[in-house]
């Protein structure tokens, strides 16, 4: 989670440096979840099958970690030479970080009773919280030092992640069984898993579908956010490069520390009820934040970045209540034999999202932002002349 944070936030600001359209920017962060999309999904289900001395998951992380860290730590030294080399150095990257993405999620439930997933993906959400903690504070600090010091610091945590893994992990983990060629239910309409998808749109998995169709749609609304903030920070806001992370990073903050507790509670009340928590309460956040400069200047004494600090804190908590959920109740539907293949319908249809919400919203940002600002300004006015009749409403 450190390295994705950071790159989530950064890169778009590394590409500005060749391109100044926020949708092609968007664009190409939407691009680069295209081979995520496509090889997640089918190595998942591979990791269900394959049956080596190390186990079904430690060879994909064994090939994948290594080379993502290496790679993570040229990003920086591509952008100094072409945007085509910094785009080729950004694809194996991403290559390499799909190769183990499944597998390593997927250890969680071959480790966890089903009961006792959301509280165990709660852990794993307080843990890649504070990587995202230690990206958007630690290394924006860094970045705003020499733009190469993050990404190794980064690219070293990340090998020292790949080798306690590999010491630690369960070779033959007590709630994951090795699949068979073929695998009831889905997987029986052949050995393709994209043949195998198709059987989704069965009744028997419509409850599935419906599932993994609410996950797709509120990842583009987050995902789009995620990838344009910076963006939106620097440009319209005014920020410099460093504190737009910093105070992305209020986001990341309060979902980790609501992140275990999500997890107790969707233990509690129902993975799908406190999902719903979240779905409702985290869009109204998302639709408050463009109003942070004018709420602020209608409050005396209250500023508008420390506004909009408070805003994410709050949206912290609601997204913890909706993607600490969200994978365990997905991995459940796979039984023990297809953990990994409900691993990778996950990321396909949350990372399909990705492809999606980068270039919509960066689009939206290039054809509305000065219209919307406009817009503003006349509103202002107008709730200004209603003073007057406030001020004579108090004195009444």
């Amino acid at each position: 989670m450190l390295v994705w944070t950071f790159y989530n936030a950064y890169m778009p600001l590394i590409l500005g440096d060749f391109i100044e359209s926020a949708a092609i920017r968007g664009g190409i962060m939407g691009l680069d979840n295209l081979l995520a999309v496509l090889l997640i999904p089918v190595i998942g289900a591979w990791s269900d099958r394959i049956n080596t001395r190390i186990g079904n998951r430690l060879p994909f992380l064994v090939v994948g970690m290594p080379v993502a860290a290496l790679f993570f730590m040229l990003i920086p030294y591509g952008a100094m030479v072409t945007l085509w080399v910094l785009l080729v150095v950004d694809i194996i990257f991403l290559f390499a970080m799909t190769i183990y993405r499944a597998p390593v999620i997927a250890l969680m439930p071959d480790h966890t009773p089903p009961e006792k997933r959301s509280s165990a993906n709660g852990i794993i959400n307080f843990m890649g919280g504070v990587g995202a903690i230690i990206a958007l504070f630690g290394l924006s600090a860094l970045y705003g030092i020499d733009r190469t010091y993050p990404f190794i610091a980064a690219g070293l945590l990340l090998l020292l992640s790949f080798l306690l893994l590999y010491i630690t992990v369960d070779r033959n983990p007590p709630y994951a069984e090795v699949a068979g060629d073929e695998l009831s239910g889905l997987q029986e309409s052949g050995s393709s898993f994209w043949k195998s998808l198709a059987r989704l749109k069965d009744p028997e998995f419509r409850g599935h579908l419906f599932i993994l169709t609410a996950i797709f749609i509120y990842f583009i609304g987050y995902s789009g956010v995620e990838a344009q903030f910076t963006i939106y920070a620097v440009e319209f806001l005014g920020m410099d490069e460093s504190s737009a992370g910093f105070t992305l990073g209020f986001f990341s903050l309060s979902f980790v520390l609501f992140a275990i507790p999500a997890g107790l509670i969707g233990n509690r009340w129902g993975k799908a009820p406190v999902m719903l928590i979240g779905l409702v309460m985290l869009p109204l956040v998302f639709i408050t934040i463009p109003s942070a400069p004018m709420l602020s200047q209608a409050i005396p004494g209250l500023d508008a970045t420390l506004l909009l600090q408070m805003l994410l804190l709050l949206g912290g908590v609601f997204w913890a209540f909706i993607n600490v959920q969200a994978y365990p109740l997905v991995a459940d539907l796979g039984g023990k034999k297809k953990i990994g293949y409900f691993t990778g319908l996950y990321y396909l249809f949350s990372m399909a999202s990705s492809i999606v919400a980068p270039g919509f919203l960066g689009l939206l940002m290039d054809v509305f932002t000065h219209p919307a600002l406009e817009y503003c300004d006349q509103i202002e006015p107008l709730v200004r002349s209603f003073e007057p009749a406030f001020a004579e409403h108090r004195a009444t």
